[in-house]
């Protein structure tokens, strides 16, 4: 049966929109969704899942059973849960396009709808994008640091749950991996299925050499034999060569995967023993809990490794589990328009931009210079001079005008229209291919693995006015009441 999604909320979201529901409080409203600090302190994060969203968003449904798992909570009224059994997403959705490096505070994406099912489909937009986009962030600074070697996605068997591995095999795939050992992965989504052997294969035969003579024979063309499952150096690398060369004279070539021990050490011994026996293009494969820092070294050291099985680190975001993106109420209709609306905290950090926003992106050819948020109604003319404010601190901006840039793109497109799709999924490849291109857009300082570079992105002048003013009249009010409790 096709998975309907309605129940995947937090608890908190339908009791709230029962109560909208009851109240009659259900305005058309909008929300943003945007991050707040990059993950794994990268200078950049490459966005990911709308695909995913969009698909699931189309069959957003409440099953009978659904219904009657509510209806047992006791908690629920008829005339609510009537009013779930035909609900369906009818909004509208702007969105990044996956696979654009992206940065905080900057809207990613932007619900129109009614406050009862944008509020409803918060905790699945988050799910989805906050996974996806920290998976494919990490495998793009793995891509990076291995100076787009070729990486395979080995994380199956670490990942959070079998949903959690389709996820993030999609998410990796789309950040630069080069293939899968998810099999299923390989079906859904058409991501290039890749493997080995493991150290059982090896221990199942009587020998190491008969092992690997075994695999070579069912596999000639794809032949990649595990050397550390004894001795690296004086026993799998002989026997790989023995059957290495075998191979050749069949016109075949092997590789060889080491798991194990002193990568950078292990992998200059192999290599020069693979040449002095002529197998000059045998390949050569590291894994073992590997992450961007260490492939990072592992290149510096001019290691000799022609891919990368990345696996843990990869696909459960290693040394950070989970990306804080947010979604919060940016504007409410009333009264015929659409008022701004903002959360204000005391730490700046957290408070939010007001009112309906567009972000474009400046370039001075080929390269991202700035990304500016701007509320959407603002003209862009590109022979205007644009002044970008530091979203927090006061006095703190540049200006970008003609000749400092060649041109700017919008990067809010709309991706659903009343709850359907605005155009035809797009293949998976093209979105890789389109991640790999658009990293090639940012200064390599942006790139770098440790201490990268901060890209600007910033806010209007007029977006800044709405925002000082908010704060201004809250505070006032603020004030108000102080004076008032003083008075009683």
């Amino acid at each position: 049966m096709k998975q309907t999604w309605g129940l995947a909320a937090d608890f908190y979201e339908l009791t709230m929109i029962q109560g909208y529901f009851l109240e009659q409080n259900n305005p058309q409203v909008v929300f943003d969704m945007f991050y707040r600090s990059q993950p794994f302190q990268s200078g950049y994060a490459l966005f990911a899942g709308m695909g995913t969203l969009t698909e699931h968003l189309s069959s957003f449904r409440f099953s009978e059973e659904d219904i009657s798992y509510l209806k047992s909570l006791g908690l629920f009224r008829d005339e609510f849960l009537q009013f779930l059994k035909s609900f369906r997403f009818t909004g509208d959705i702007f969105a990044v396009r996956e696979g654009t490096p992206v940065f905080p505070g900057e809207p990613l994406i932007r619900v129109h709808g009614s406050l009862i099912e944008a509020q409803l489909i918060e905790s699945f937009l988050l799910n989805i994008i906050n996974f996806q986009t920290l998976i494919a962030t990490k495998t793009s600074r793995v891509y990076c640091a291995s100076r787009r070697g070729s990486i395979l996605e080995f994380g199956l068997r670490r990942a959070q749950g079998l949903n959690g591995a389709l996820s993030a095999s999609r998410a990796s795939y789309i950040g630069g991996a080069a293939g899968t050992s998810n099999t299923m992965a390989g079906k859904v989504y058409g991501i290039p299925v890749m493997g080995t052997m493991a150290h059982s294969w090896v221990m199942s035969f009587s020998s190491e050499l008969d092992s690997f003579k075994a695999f070579a024979r069912m596999y000639p063309d794809t032949c990649i034999l595990l050397i550390d499952t004894y001795d690296t150096l004086h026993s799998g690398l002989p026997n790989a060569i023995e059957v290495g060369l075998a191979l050749k004279n069949a016109g075949k070539r092997i590789g060889v995967r080491i798991d194990s021990g002193d990568l950078s050490y292990l992998s200059k011994r192999v290599r020069k023993a693979l040449d002095e026996a002529g197998l000059e293009d045998a390949l050569i494969t590291v894994s073992n809990d590997l992450n961007e820092e260490i492939i990072h070294q592992l290149v510096s050291d001019d290691a000799p490794v022609n891919s990368w099985g990345v696996g843990t680190a990869l696909v459960t975001g290693g040394n950070q589990a989970a990306m804080n993106g947010v979604y919060k109420l940016c504007a409410r209709y009333t009264n015929g328009s659409y008022m701004p609306t903002m959360k204000i905290s005391n730490n700046l950090e957290k408070s939010t931009n007001p009112g309906i926003k567009q972000v474009y992106r400046f370039y001075r050819g080929n390269e991202a210079l700035a990304d500016l948020t701007v509320l959407d109604h603002e003209q862009m003319d590109p022979g205007s001079v644009f002044r970008f404010n530091h979203p927090t601190v006061d006095q703190d901006f540049f200006h970008l005008r003609q000749g400092n840039f060649t041109h700017m793109k919008a990067l809010l497109e709309p991706v659903m229209v009343q709850g359907e799709p605005s155009a035809s999924p797009e293949n998976l490849q093209d979105i890789r291919k389109y991640a790999e291109e658009q990293l090639d857009t940012l200064d390599p300082s942006y790139r770098r693995i440790i201490n990268p570079h901060i890209y600007k992105v910033s806010i209007s002048d007029e977006l800044m006015q709405l925002k000082t003013h908010m704060v201004s009249e809250f505070r006032k009010t603020m004030n108000s009441y102080g004076r008032d409790s003083e008075n009683l």
